[in-house]
């Protein structure tokens, strides 16, 4: 697409996707925390994701004037690249500037988010996917935290080993999704930021208010 194309408003639209697994099994497990900021944002904006579309299901509104494509991937987490390239390539979009990929975190404590725009998957199978369909690290993500706050003696009984899959794909107690149900709506601002702002911007603010909101930290 031309700097031409886009002065007549031919623009790309920009793709919005979050990783999580299809199943109700596994609609309120960390693991999922994408879907629903998905959700979260198609509901502020009056649309269903629904619509089926390169092993996705798609919604399309307008956000800060930009079309916008929302799609939750009908792969399972570990196989999410192919959906996401598949949609990059009919969309004919480049994921550098028009893509937006949102997951889940564990290495974030839950109530923060941190926004990228580039990076290794660090262990996460669906950014690992997504880098190895696209062939590059260069796309923007938004990774949701949903590290539990465990207590020094809950951690000692682990033997110093953080929660992994089980904890993932088990269904989240009802105290953690209220910290997520606010996180979610952080979320979908922060994403009208970049839309508005671009990521510089969006990282600038919404970073940095997350740090202050880590334990430890004070404003």
């Amino acid at each position: 697409m031309s700097e031409g194309d886009e002065s007549r408003g031919l623009r790309s639209p920009f793709l919005l996707i979050g990783l999580g697994n299809p199943g109700l099994e596994y609609i309120w497990t960390p693991h999922n925390a994408g879907f629903m900021a998905i959700d979260r944002i198609a509901q502020q904006e009056g649309v269903v994701v629904q619509n089926r579309r390169c092993r996705a299901t798609t919604a399309t509104c307008r956000m800060a004037g930009r079309e916008v494509v929302l799609a939750k991937p009908e792969t399972y987490m570990n196989l999410s690249g192919l959906a996401v390239a598949a949609l990059v390539r009919e969309l004919e979009i480049d994921p550098a500037r028009d893509l937006l990929v949102i997951y889940d975190e564990l290495d974030l404590a839950l109530g923060t988010f941190k926004i990228r725009e580039r990076g290794s998957p660090a262990g996460h199978n669906g950014a690992r996917s997504v880098i190895g369909a696209l062939g590059s690290q260069e796309w923007l993500r938004l990774r949701i935290g949903v590290g539990p706050n465990l207590p020094p003696e809950a951690v000692a009984a682990a033997g110093g080993k953080r929660p992994g899959k089980d904890y993932l794909l088990s269904p989240m107690r009802k105290a953690d999704l209220t910290v997520l149900d606010e996180v979610l709506d952080r979320v979908a601002t922060a994403t009208r930021h970049i839309l508005e702002l671009g990521p510089a911007a969006a990282m600038n603010e919404f970073n940095r208010k997350d740090r202050e909101q880590e334990p430890g930290n004070s404003k």
